[in-house]
């Protein structure tokens, strides 16, 4: 069965993953649509990435050149433990750790360039870290990355291969001993074996109390990145508060503001309309003194007509 366009799946694992089901599920159904039945139940078997794998994606997809470097560093390192090239693996181990950086910086500014991303505090940092190192260190994990189709985050408990050398004891063959190594034809003493294991088992000791502290320190930066993620949403939330509040208080004392106006423009009414109730007052006096004057001149011109107008 054809696997779906390289280039859907591209554009899928670019994707964030909080939006990666709602588009992938658009792609199967536009498939459907166009009649392509096979391809669509494809697209839809594709599995949603965890935040950390989809930024090792973004980076596969976005930079390949990086992740190309990354895999010839990882051979050169494995090169130079097989070989037990002491000097040589701590330059590539240097440099590995400088790769490593660069690449979570990468990983940073891809994701602030994606519209809808987590902010960069809520970024998984510390996984997409262990997952490079895997990457370096696992062949398997180095196919994924390149892939972008990374579903989750990858650990390796150790750093790179290391393998033991295969040691057997010469025993002369046909070459005649000489006299000075005469004492390497004897076999080793109880005491020289009992130093040669204690030393094996110190380094097997070393190599567990290594890989221990590796997934502690792994663990540990995860909770790190989770606690500064927590803080920084803390942050977020007490300043979007903050804001609230100051938006209130703005709110309030415009109100106050408004009350003042209000009770100062109510003080002038009542004066106002005082002063017209007096007016008014002194208005209907006025009236009824005059009236009471045009009642008192008619009742006075009656009484000086009384029997009307003179006679002809």
């Amino acid at each position: 069965m054809p696997d779906p366009p390289s280039d859907l799946v591209e554009r899928l694992y670019r994707t964030p993953p909080d939006r990666f089901v709602t588009a992938r599920d658009a792609a199967a159904a536009q498939a459907r649509r166009a009649g392509d039945p096979r391809a669509a139940r494809e697209i839809a078997r594709l599995r949603r990435p965890t935040v950390a794998a989809w930024l090792v994606n973004l980076l596969a997809i976005e930079r390949p050149e990086l992740v190309a470097d990354l895999a010839q560093l990882a051979e050169a390192l494995r090169e130079a433990q097989r070989e037990l090239r002491g000097p040589r693996l701590r330059e590539l181990s240097a440099q590995r750790r400088a790769v490593v950086g660069a690449l979570i910086a990468e990983v940073r500014r891809l994701a602030g360039d994606v519209d809808g991303a987590p902010s960069a505090g809520k970024l998984p940092l510390a996984e997409v870290e262990a997952t490079l190192n895997a990457a370096l260190s696992d062949v398997g994990v180095a196919e994924q990355v390149r892939s972008g189709r990374l579903l989750r985050s990858a650990h390796y408990a150790g750093f790179g291969e290391v393998p033991r050398p295969q040691l057997r004891l010469v025993t002369g063959g046909d070459e005649p001993p000489t006299a000075a190594p005469a004492h390497r034809e004897r076999p080793p003493d109880r005491g020289t074996l009992r130093a040669e294991q204690a030393q094996r088992a110190a380094r097997a000791d070393r190599v567990r109390r290594r890989t221990a502290l590796e997934k502690e320190l792994a663990r540990a930066r995860t909770d790190q990145e989770r606690a500064e993620s927590d803080l920084a949403g803390a942050v977020t939330a007490e300043h979007d508060r903050a804001a609230a509040l100051d938006a209130v208080e703005a709110e309030l004392a415009e109100l106050e503001r408004r009350r003042a106006v209000a009770e100062q423009e109510l003080s002038r009414s009542r004066l106002a309309r005082r002063a017209a109730e007096r007016a008014a007052s002194t208005a209907r006096r006025r009236a009824g003194e005059v009236e009471a004057a045009v009642e008192a001149l008619a009742a006075e011109e009656g009484d000086a007509d009384p029997g009307g107008g003179p006679a002809d």
